[in-house]
């Protein structure tokens, strides 16, 4: 659906850029496939209009000109519609490099060296690549959900989605509507920030609990977007990284480097165990239940529960 109404708007925007002279909707209709399949002519227009507002939101003018025989026509003069000399000096170049590396691993990854291909092609200058030269460290976001793309283009096109998702302490998936807002990595893992129409309320899901096919639903959003500072602190909540207290817990010795670079206190207990003090927030004990054996809560006594309950609901699989 999504790549379907870019087609039709990139095609739409050829249209109008490539005419010398106003072009009438039906002139338009003719030339555009989408719309020639697009039924009555009160869909048609409906969806011209709209194409044409969204074009327009994304910065393309559009002149309306009416000509003698008082029939509206439509062109986007091309001497309006130039984007002005790219000039990048040598560290923003730098900075556009690094980004293009750090999604080789997603299926952006194409459209990332590609863009940064014409920029250099238009006279980008060629930034020494400090993390080449001088690191064996690459920067890269993993993308291996395959929820992540259907999600990335919600977002982008403010769609509404289903999915089956499941908890870390439950043992079935269950099915959520979500109006998508952002997808957030933390700590090497996707997360999707939306709100959940179900429970009225804002939500963040991780991308590995979601099973089976993202599916896109027609309709507007319900809710409003916040912005994207209070989206990044509800990923960063829900996930447990705002802590509001401490934990205890016993972690064997070698094992949870994580845990460990969070931790306020570590303390050598003797017999391959080490005892840590770490923050403790929302989330932590889906964070805990990964580390398996090698983690024992000792307390608080609610977070001690839950991991408990997390691990039998794994165990009964």
């Amino acid at each position: 659906m999504a790549i379907a109404k870019a087609e039709r708007l990139m095609n739409l925007a050829l249209c109008l850029l490539g005419t010398r002279r106003p072009l009438s909707k039906r002139e338009l209709r003719g030339s555009i496939e989408a719309y020639l399949e697009g039924g009555s002519d009160d869909a048609f227009n409906r969806m011209f209009e709209r194409d044409k507002d969204d074009l327009r939101e994304l910065g393309l003018i559009i002149e309306t000109v009416e000509n003698l025989d008082g029939e509206t026509g439509y062109l986007a003069r091309r001497d309006s519609n130039r984007l002005p000399p790219i000039t990048l000096d040598a560290e923003e170049a730098a900075a556009l490099g690094l980004a293009a590396k750090v999604w080789q691993q997603a299926r952006l990854a194409g459209a990332a060296s590609g863009a940064l291909q014409k920029l250099r092609a238009a006279g980008m200058p060629e930034a020494e690549d400090a993390y080449e030269v001088h690191s064996a460290l690459e920067p890269r976001i993993p993308v291996h959900e395959a929820a992540f793309e259907p999600l990335m283009l919600a977002c982008r096109d403010r769609r509404p989605v289903t999915f089956d998702y499941r908890k870390g302490n439950a043992a079935k998936p269950e099915q959520r509507q979500v109006e998508p807002w952002t997808l957030e990595c933390w700590r090497g893992h996707w997360y999707l920030a939306g709100w959940d129409r179900d429970r009225s309320a804002e939500r963040v899901f991780r991308l590995s609990r979601i099973t089976g096919r993202v599916r896109s639903r027609a309709g507007v959003f319900t809710a409003e977007v916040p912005d994207v500072v209070t989206v990044r602190e509800t990923v960063e909540s829900w996930a447990g990284e705002t802590a509001t207290r401490t934990a205890l817990i016993r972690l064997r010795t070698g094992a949870g480097y994580p845990l460990r670079s969070r931790a306020v206190s570590v303390r050598e207990l003797g017999n391959g165990w080490d005892e840590l003090e770490i923050p403790y927030g929302h989330g932590l004990d889906a964070w805990l239940v990964e580390f398996g054996p090698d983690v024992v809560v000792q307390e608080p006594a609610d977070l001690r529960a839950d991991v408990v309950d997390r691990l039998r609901a794994v165990a009964k699989d």
